[in-house]
């Protein structure tokens, strides 16, 4: 059975958000992707500390898709270093599981 993950991305208002969220499902990269609007990101860059609103995206894949939905984040993303950290899921629904395996091609 194939190993799952969560991913978390950052975007930089709503619209890149749910851009990222759409292209990663229709493109069977991810299973699904639940935006949370209105996070604050506090966060060293070029030897200063910012603080920015943001949207987190909230990404479940299998471990096999990161590597490819990484590159495609790095594609369309318009940060120049975005986030993108995966994360394993130890366990869960039996049935939402195979979901995912089914959605992500």
């Amino acid at each position: 059975m194939p190993e799952f993950c969560i991913v978390l991305l950052t975007a930089p208002d709503w619209a890149t958000a749910h851009g990222l969220g759409r292209t990663l499902v229709a493109e069977r990269l991810a299973a699904c992707a639940n935006l949370v609007p209105q996070i604050t990101s506090i966060y060293r860059w070029e030897g200063a500390i910012h603080e920015d609103s943001e949207v987190l995206l909230i990404v479940k894949t299998t471990q096999a898709s990161v590597p490819t939905l990484t590159e495609r984040v790095l594609a369309l993303h318009p940060y120049a270093v975005p986030e993108v950290i995966a994360l394993p899921i130890g366990a869960g629904s039996a049935t939402y599981l195979a979901w995912l395996v089914e959605q992500v091609g």
